[in-house]
């Protein structure tokens, strides 16, 4: 899945950029309101993680804004402000979820996951689709018992694909969620990991769809 992380503070913003990439995320950040709303209506981001005190374009602006103009991408409010009224003017404004500082990153990583799964109408952290179970807490995916060594790009990749069970995606949608934007997006680097999980899951459980896409078929 693929991140828009919102903050200010350059420290935490780092902080929290190596924290979520190393909980299996492809993130990328934005350092104030105007360059984040910019974002997130033009890049296909599965959640955002939104500071209020921005410079130039408040938090609640910028998902005020996002919302008026149909854009249902899922937002963690990620704050300093914690009084019950401002919680309030954030779901309000359209949040998904509130979390106020300080905080801890699992808990932040379980919010997202769980705002995720509901977007895409999921329960539960352990997705299954056939033989196959993946669990977004420990980040560990077994195949017919089998506990599979996948690499952050490979699961994030996976996850996605069990996230649109019978969907065809095409590469386009893939490279847009599974890779930050400085990603080379004519690469055929989506093609290599595709032909990796393959060969760990068996070549007839992620199928192409010639001048379309892929498409996970395992039934449930």
């Amino acid at each position: 899945m693929r991140l828009l992380v919102v903050e200010d503070d350059a420290e935490l913003r780092a902080r929290l950029k190596e924290a979520l990439e190393a909980a299996g995320f492809a993130v990328d950040t934005a350092d104030n309101g105007v360059d984040a709303e910019h974002l997130g209506n033009i890049e296909p981001y599965d959640t955002a993680v939104l500071d209020l005190g921005l410079p130039q374009r408040p938090g609640l602006e910028v998902l005020a804004n996002w919302r008026r103009r149909g854009n249902r991408l899922p937002v963690v409010i990620l704050t300093a402000r914690d009084a019950w009224h401002e919680k309030v003017d954030g779901f309000k404004a359209g949040a998904d979820d509130y979390l106020a500082k300080p905080f801890h990153v699992e808990e932040l990583v379980a919010r997202i996951n769980a705002v995720v799964r509901r977007h895409h109408g999921a329960a539960g952290s352990v997705l299954e689709i056939g033989e196959i179970r993946l669990d977004e807490s420990t980040q560990a995916v077994t195949h017919r018992g089998q506990t599979l060594p996948l690499t952050g790009t490979e699961f994030r990749l996976l996850r996605y694909f069990m996230l649109h069970p019978g969907k065809i995606v095409s590469k386009t949608e893939l490279t847009g969620h599974v890779y930050d934007q400085d990603f080379d997006r004519d690469s055929n680097v989506i093609e290599v990991y595709i032909r990796r999980l393959r060969e760990k899951l068996g070549p007839e459980l992620i199928q192409t769809r010639r001048g379309q896409g892929y498409v996970l078929e395992a039934k449930r």
